[in-house]
């Protein structure tokens, strides 16, 4: 992306020039050789030491630079051994106040290694703007400005294939500067770019070098990426289950295979293979790209091993796949296509059969096509598949399935159940109603997605695979479907080596258990369960007794349910006590979100505010008259310093039009800081007069105060459900309207 050539800018500047005593450049490149560059610093023949020990040369740089206010610019830096890099550094120290070192790497872990965290300079890609002036300046030099017009539309449709790229930039235009007739420049621009010999020397050097100094496992994970189509995004989660389904994990020492295929995917990131970050709500890298030159050079370095088709140009062409070299398959379509023109009678080593498409398709695979797929590991079919055939249980190698995404995939055929390898299946947003009864069968499945489907509940059995680590949604359904569906006592021995991870969603909660059920759930040994909803449904009440009854069994089973204290979000519904407020609560120290939903018997709130990780709270349709200091957690007479709501961001009160009081803290202010953080209040309350005093007087505060009932208002058409909000002035002294 330009790294030397700006630090050389930098480097030749003349006052960067007449600010140092002592300036060197050092190219360091892949081997990092401490005498060599020791060598180089002190740059006298006279004074290089007669010995080959690196402390004496150390010593000798030391004099060198002592007292001298120096710039040294160490350039394609790849080693991160720091035991390399301390004695050059400790050399260094004897500089003057004010020296430098700059650094040139394509390894963010080499900056980490030297210390320079603070002070990264990641270079973004050029616009297309640059990077065409760039390719102009060299491809247009000296050529006549009628000539330079008439070649200049198609010099800006090549210079969009560089993705902005410099190096890209710069080694097209010195390859078009020789081209002196349209047609030559057509035939560029209508070629695979990057299988120009001199694209491919100049542009790929470089990431030679990166690919050079990956162990040999993560070169054959990132080789993989050549089977995705340019432009893909990346989901970080998926692409490491991709690996593991081609056996790239496995560890000598037992790791667990997924914290190995995330280190594969850290150092990937670090040496600049990946980009374009989205982060999840954690600040952890969710999805990824690839930049096109990186793509094209991981296709180039995987040859015949991967192989995209695009079957967008003649639906009914068949083909006829005759090399055995071929691993990895993608089908790519952009427009209409009904079926599958592939023969795999002689990709007898095909191990990924993956298809990506812009529309969802109504296809059809054939079961005698399924057939000829006896080594297949992954199989992709998202999007555009409507019916499974049951030939695919003959599939045993089959690691990975994904038939995600269409709505028109209603159910499964019974023989998926068994493939005894598989790990991962992926099924979110289909129109599945149900699993297959013989799930329980899949005694090696470690990542199940269901989200979005129709599925009511998963069949009972579902508590034999053992070791179930990721599950996106699990429900359980008290005493609604029999023999049909799964019960609580399976929730327990779900996962059970305490790995599964993802949201569990209990409903009707009380109707058909007791709290010595609930405790069969064994929530608390789910250490990585991260989301938990419970749900207690609707029930009817006929007099005083049956309230009181169903009001104690709802406090006994919530007691029961007792989650992890690793928790992040909660969701409690239709909850009949008379606050919410489990043995339990307080130990939830990790818990960001949280959300009371139609807990109508609710008339005093917990302690929230002790929570000391929670960043949301929702609490929506109580009986909740007034709100006091117990909801912060402190005591009426404070007398040592407290935080309460330390990290609450955003605070939500719905649907609760009795509350009329919002008591405040002035009697024990100074001991007390209330919500810090809080960007965002929004209340739904037509008889709440005033906000307490620690909310007011708060001009960054994001307000939504509302005090009617909804109101329908007809936009362009279509019915809608608007709040209407208004803000009194004089009822909140110290507020902003």
């Amino acid at each position: 992306m330009g790294k030397t050539t700006l630090s050389q800018l930098a480097y030749n500047n003349e006052d960067v020039r007449a600010h140092f005593e002592k300036r060197k450049w050092i190219s360091v490149s892949d081997h990092f050789d401490g005498i060599k560059i020791a060598k180089t610093i002190i740059n006298d023949k006279n004074e290089t030491p007669i010995s080959d020990e690196l402390d004496v040369f150390m010593q000798f740089v030391s004099k060198s630079v002592e007292g001298k206010r120096f710039l040294l610019v160490l350039d394609d830096m790849w080693t991160e051994d720091d035991t390399k890099w301390e004695p050059l550094r400790l050399a260094l120290m004897s500089g003057a106040e004010g020296s430098r070192i700059l650094v040139t790497t394509r390894n963010e872990a080499v900056a980490r290694m030297m210390g320079a965290t603070t002070q990264i300079i990641h270079l973004e890609k050029l616009s297309d703007e640059h990077c065409f002036s760039l390719f102009y300046h060299l491809a247009f030099l000296n050529r006549e400005k009628e000539k330079s017009d008439l070649f200049e539309g198609i010099g800006q449709k090549i210079v969009k294939k560089c993705k902005g790229s410099p190096l890209a930039a710069k080694t097209l235009g010195s390859l078009m500067w020789n081209k002196k007739t349209l047609k030559e420049w057509s035939d560029v621009l209508n070629s695979e770019i990057w299988d120009l010999e001199v694209v491919e020397q100049k542009v790929f050097q470089p990431l030679l070098l990166s690919y050079h100094d990956l162990a040999s496992e993560i070169k054959r994970s990132l080789l993989f990426c050549a089977c995705f189509p340019q432009d893909h995004r990346f989901y970080k989660d998926t692409l490491i289950e991709l690996w593991m389904s081609q056996n790239y994990l496995n560890s000598k020492r037992n790791k667990e295979r997924r914290t190995i295929g995330q280190n594969y995917f850290d150092d990937l990131v670090a040496r600049s293979f990946f980009q374009d970050f989205e982060l999840d709500d954690k600040g952890n890298i969710e999805t990824c790209m690839m930049h096109d030159i990186v793509h094209e050079f991981v296709k180039f370095l995987a040859g015949n091993e991967s192989l995209i088709i695009d079957l967008a140009d003649g639906a009914n062409r068949a083909i006829e796949l005759s090399s055995d070299k071929v691993c990895h398959l993608s089908l790519v379509s952009a427009r209409g296509w009904l079926s599958v023109p592939i023969s795999f009678h002689k990709c007898t080593n095909l191990r990924t059969l993956t298809t990506f498409a812009s529309k969802k398709r109504n296809t059809t695979i054939d079961g005698d096509l399924v057939l000829q797929l006896k080594c297949l590991r992954t199989l992709k079919l998202s999007d555009w598949v409507k019916e499974v055939p049951k030939e695919i249980g003959e599939l045993f190698h089959l690691r990975y399935i994904d038939l995600s995404g269409y709505q028109s995939l209603k159910e499964l055929p019974d023989a998926i159940c068994n493939l005894f390898n598989l790990e991962t299946l992926h099924l979110e947003n289909c129109a599945l109603e149900k699993l297959p009864k013989a799930m329980g069968k899949l005694i090696n499945l470690k990542h199940l997605y269901v989200r979005g489907c129709k599925i009511k509940y998963l069949p009972k059995g579902i508590g034999r695979i053992r070791g179930l680590c990721k599950l996106d949604e699990y429900k359980v359904v008290c005493g609604e479907h029999g023999d049909n569906g799964n019960e609580i006592l399976e929730l327990g021995d779900l996962g059970m080596f305490d790995q599964l991870q993802g949201k569990i969603v209990i409903r009707k909660l009380g109707k058909a258990i007791d709290a010595r059920e609930a405790q069969k759930a064994q929530l608390e040994k789910k250490k990585h369960l991260l989301i938990l909803e419970l749900n207690f449904g609707k029930k009817r009440s006929d007099g005083e007794e049956e309230v009181e009854r169903l009001r104690k069994s709802d406090v006994e089973i919530l007691n029961a349910l007792q989650p992890h204290e690793n928790l992040e979000y909660l969701r409690i519904v239709s909850y009949r006590g008379t606050t919410v407020s489990p043995k339990w609560l307080m130990s939830l120290h990790h818990l960001r979100y949280l959300t009371l939903v139609f807990c109508i018997e609710c008339e005093c709130l917990p302690p929230l505010g002790r929570l000391p990780s929670l960043e949301v709270l929702k609490i929506y349709g109580t009986n909740v008259k007034k709100v006091g200091i117990e909801f912060l957690g402190i005591e009426e007479t404070q007398t040592s310093p407290v935080t309460a709501f330390p990290k609450l961001e955003k605070l939500f009160f719905e649907r609760t039009q009795g509350w009329k009081e919002w008591e405040g803290v002035r009697g024990c202010m100074e001991q007390v800081t209330i919500m810090p953080h809080l960007s965002h209040l929004e209340i739904q309350s037509a008889s709440l007069k005033q906000l307490p005093d620690f909310l007011q007087n708060r001009p960054h505060l994001n307000l939504c105060w509302i005090r009617c009932d909804w109101a329908l208002f007809d936009i362009r058409g279509h019915v809608q459900a608007i709040r209407a909000a208004y803000l009194f002035k004089e009822s909140m002294t110290g507020l902003p309207i």
